[in-house]
């Protein structure tokens, strides 16, 4: 039994073509001229994809399998019965011996014969489908009206019935009208489905390179800038639900505390308060340091800041070590940013981290200007936009796969890069943070 499906829309389309006889769900039945011509064409030197694709069949419909397969079984038919084993009916009869010549008076019976057999087994086959036996023995209906309609369809396709609808329908107990306009939404309901696999195999690539790590924002953003035309988002996440493909979710690792902050350190006040919602570029940064374990089990330490208003990375630093160092490499690529632009109500945003809690570090923002600021204790939500940056980064980027400290700076920078000036985001009006920034100075 074939695996292809062939929905509505296609088994029209198939039955469009001259070449074709018949077309159930999964079997399409061949006229015998092309089958003889197919051989005569194969022994000539063509082969079975270019036979059928100039017989005006769609490939990645049928699937180039069951051409070959026909074909395959065309040739060992003539090879035993010559031009009439295509001629005559051979399904069920013996295997062994040439079909028998018979006169036009006799082919006709035969067809009458036929038809009535296919009408009887219409109507044995069609109550056995539609009706099952209930508890106390009675028949009763357990198909729905849409699904007594199908196996009608079911049937007449089959037995190549011609005026059998109102028939058949009185034997299902359901209306001629009713099959009718439920084969017409069919032909709709087809093309829908159709035109919905054509667009799930658009989504797919997209999906693919980024390699599962993108959700229906980002794919409405791609779509739009290389179709030229948006999608509507909410039909990108119907077809994701349909077709069963997910943004790779990370799994949030547990916060890890620093080291308890010695009397000699000193905490301040929350002055941010969550206040994440800014629209002027360099008024609120944010900082923070996470950790990379790389091949070897060596441990890498990534510092950085964030511009809250752009989600821009202004500034980085990796290191092998926690000394003070990061984060003082860190402030001074910081302060080279804003070459002394800096914003008079500027503020930097950090955890309690004994880094954070450092006087010399606390000394070094104040003469820089900064106004420093710190969530509570044991708090991430309070710097929330910075853990969401790290968590993005470490999907996005394989830094598990790199051999040394030179390899992950070769991909931090790479990815800083990318996120800084191509990665559009959702919420900043489908831009990349640096096209946002610019956008919000000229505003």
């Amino acid at each position: 039994m074939s695996k292809i499906i062939f929905n509505e829309h296609q088994q029209r389309l198939l039955e469009a073509n001259p070449n074709v006889k018949a077309v159930t769900d999964r079997a399409i039945q061949y006229t015998p001229d092309f089958k003889l011509q197919a051989v005569k064409q194969n022994q000539s030197g063509k082969g079975p994809a270019e036979i059928f694709r100039e017989a005006g069949f769609d490939l990645e419909v049928i699937g180039i399998k069951k051409a070959q397969s026909a074909l395959a079984r065309w040739r060992r038919t003539f090879q035993t019965y010559g031009e009439n084993g295509f001629l005559e009916e051979r399904r069920g009869k013996a295997s062994k011996g040439r079909p028998k010549k018979e006169n036009a008076s006799a082919e006709k019976k035969l067809a009458q014969a036929e038809a009535r057999i296919r009408l009887l087994e219409a109507e044995l086959t069609l109550p056995k489908k539609a009706r099952r036996v209930g508890k106390a023995g009675e028949e009763e209906s357990s198909l729905k009206a849409r699904e007594k309609y199908q196996v009608i369809n079911e049937t007449i396709r089959l037995y190549q019935l011609k005026n059998m609808v109102r028939y058949l329908c009185e034997v299902a107990k359901v209306s001629p009208s009713g099959y009718y306009k439920w084969l017409q939404n069919a032909e709709k309901q087809a093309i829908r489905e159709e035109s919905d696999y054509q667009d799930y195999v658009f989504l797919k690539e997209i999906y693919d390179e980024a390699q599962g790590k993108i959700g229906y924002r980002g794919l409405y953003m791609e779509v739009t800038e290389k179709a030229g035309q948006p999608m509507n988002h909410k039909k990108i996440l119907r077809l994701m639900r349909k077709f069963h493909f997910f943004a790779k979710v990370r799994r949030a690792n547990p916060y890890r505390t620093m080291a308890k902050a010695t009397e000699v350190h000193r905490q301040v006040p929350n002055h941010l308060n969550r206040q994440f919602d800014q629209q002027e570029p360099g008024k609120v940064f944010l900082t923070d340091i996470t950790y990379l374990q790389i091949r070897g089990g060596k441990t890498a330490y990534l510092s950085c800041v964030k511009d809250v208003a752009t989600r821009e990375i202004v500034a980085y630093e990796l290191s092998t070590s926690l000394r003070m160092e990061i984060v003082y490499r860190t402030l001074t690529k910081l302060e080279s940013f804003y070459e002394n632009q800096l914003h008079p109500e500027a503020m930097i945003h950090s955890d309690q981290g004994f880094h954070y809690t450092h006087p010399e570090y606390q000394s070094r923002v104040k003469e820089m200007g900064l106004l420093q600021s710190m969530s509570r204790r044991g708090n991430c939500l309070d710097n929330a936009p910075m853990e969401s940056f790290f968590g993005h980064m470490k999907d996005e980027v394989p830094y598990k796969k790199a051999n040394s400290l030179a390899e992950l700076k070769y991909m931090i920078d790479d990815y800083m890069d990318h996120y800084n000036n191509t990665r559009k985001q959702w919420t900043l009006k489908k831009m990349a943070p640096a096209a946002y920034r610019s956008h919000l100075i000229a505003a």
